[in-house]
């Protein structure tokens, strides 16, 4: 695989021949691109060299995908897409939950990949910028932008980067309705091509960790046919 010599690769774990054909068509459209071939191959490559994101096969020899984007995420807070070649909302929510921040099912397209890369690179640099807001509160919900924290009834709260960008987003706008499809673009891009059920789990994620009872959700609700508003 190619060698690392300069900051800001991308890290793709995927078997042969994926890996290699992905790497080479990130290249192709300007990116820096590493892979490895297996679950322990591309743990070691993270941990030595740190990308800035992870394309990520779920059917890897050793370290599963699974494990290995829970092991990812304990460490970082880079964008992770996972790659499967199942379409099972299972197997979605279970990527979701170990702290994947997209789903591509295979085959997809080259170009969708490369699309979804896009997004989530713009999004995770505007991330410092947005940072500047400062300190965001919602009653019993305080945010502190800059540190990359949320304090929910005085417990700190660990949420993966998709979840505090969506409650930001909501905190922003805290009791006014905010559009599926504004939450897309804003937390997953303008040219995200998924569709809203990404959305729906990680809200569902989001209520479980910061509501007191997440199937009669107090803070995060839902408005029919629309979208989602923060109430106090």
């Amino acid at each position: 695989m190619t060698p690392w010599s300069e900051p800001g690769r991308i890290l793709v774990v995927e078997e042969e021949p994926l890996v290699q054909d992905i790497c080479n068509h990130l290249q192709r459209e300007g990116f820096r691109a590493v892979g490895a071939v297996d679950g322990l191959g591309g743990l070691g490559l993270f941990r030595q060299h740190p990308p800035v994101l992870v394309v990520l096969g779920l059917m890897l020899p050793g370290i599963n995908g699974l494990v290995l984007c829970r092991l990812i995420r304990a460490e970082s807070r880079i964008p992770i897409i996972m790659l499967s070649p199942k379409n099972d909302a299972d197997d979605k929510v279970a990527g979701f939950e170990v702290g994947a921040d997209d789903y591509v099912t295979k085959p997809c397209s080259m170009r969708e990949l490369v699309t979804r890369v896009r997004a989530h690179l713009r999004r995770a640099m505007m991330s410092p910028s947005m940072g500047e807001v400062g300190s965001l509160v919602a009653g019993s919900i305080q945010m502190d932008t800059q540190q990359h924290e949320v304090y929910v009834r005085g417990q700190l709260i660990d949420l993966v980067p998709k979840e505090f960008a969506l409650l930001e987003a909501l905190m922003l706008r805290r009791g006014r309705l905010v559009n599926r499809w504004i939450l897309l673009s804003e937390v997953w891009g303008p040219e995200y091509p998924g569709d809203t059920r990404t959305l729906d789990v990680h809200i569902s994620r989001l209520r479980a960790k910061i509501e007191e009872e997440p199937g009669k959700p107090r803070h995060v609700k839902t408005v029919r046919g629309l979208g989602y508003k923060l109430e106090a």
